[in-house]
């Protein structure tokens, strides 16, 4: 049986695992499945996966980094006809929505990483058009202390590189994801629509459609 590991979801993880009430992200442990096998192999082979008490101790010395993404829609002309958002329920039962994210493994470019985790929370015919040298369009600091910045993580210092990544093919949320919806970006930069997003994963919403030109 291939050994559980633990990654980001959507919310924020427990030092023992994943639950989902924080960011970057809302966190949960990775559940056995066609992935899971895949990832298992991999690991039988690279020093990338830390175990659970190898993670708790670098995220007590150092801080962890991540990638983020915004999944998008786009007409023929480039613009941005919608937005995806993951639809997420907490080990509390609280239910909440969320980008894609995820860890960066070492000796894992970050473009890889990028790639993986959208196929991880999207499935594998997404067609993430993620360009040679991806470029974020900001960087989000995640602090245990909230407060710090409008991004709260209790776990652990946290580094994450933010993408809008446009997709072209069929996506099927995995993983723990219950759904992904698709908003327009009006509907998405309502404030109803971003308070449902715990960690600070609202105000990086915000800043995406900022970049993309969608302001209110």
């Amino acid at each position: 049986m291939a050994p559980r590991r633990p990654v980001l979801t959507t919310g924020c993880p427990s030092w023992n695992g994943f639950s989902s009430e924080c960011s970057p992200g809302t966190w949960a442990e990775e559940r056995p499945g066609k992935y899971d096998q895949a990832m298992s192999d991999m690991t039988e082979t690279t020093t990338g996966w830390l175990t659970t008490d190898e993670l708790a101790m670098a995220r007590a010395r150092m801080p962890i980094l991540y990638v983020e993404a915004v999944p998008v829609r786009v007409d023929d002309s480039g613009d941005i006809t919608s937005i995806g958002l993951l639809l997420r329920i907490g080990s509390d039962g609280n239910i909440s929505r969320a980008l894609v994210s995820g860890r960066v493994m070492h000796h894992e470019r970050v473009r890889d990483a990028l790639l993986r985790h959208l196929e991880k929370d999207l499935g594998p015919v997404a067609l993430p058009r993620v360009p040679v040298s991806p470029q974020p369009f900001t960087v989000a600091e995640y602090f245990p202390t909230a407060g710090v910045t409008p991004f709260h993580d209790p776990r652990q210092h946290a580094v994450s590189l933010a993408y809008v990544v446009p997709v072209a093919g069929d996506c099927r949320p995995r993983q723990d994801a219950l759904d992904l919806v698709w908003f327009s970006p009006q509907e998405a930069a309502s404030p109803a629509v971003q308070s449902e997003m715990p960690g600070g994963h609202g105000v990086l919403l915000k800043q995406a459609l900022a970049h993309v030109g969608h302001t209110q």
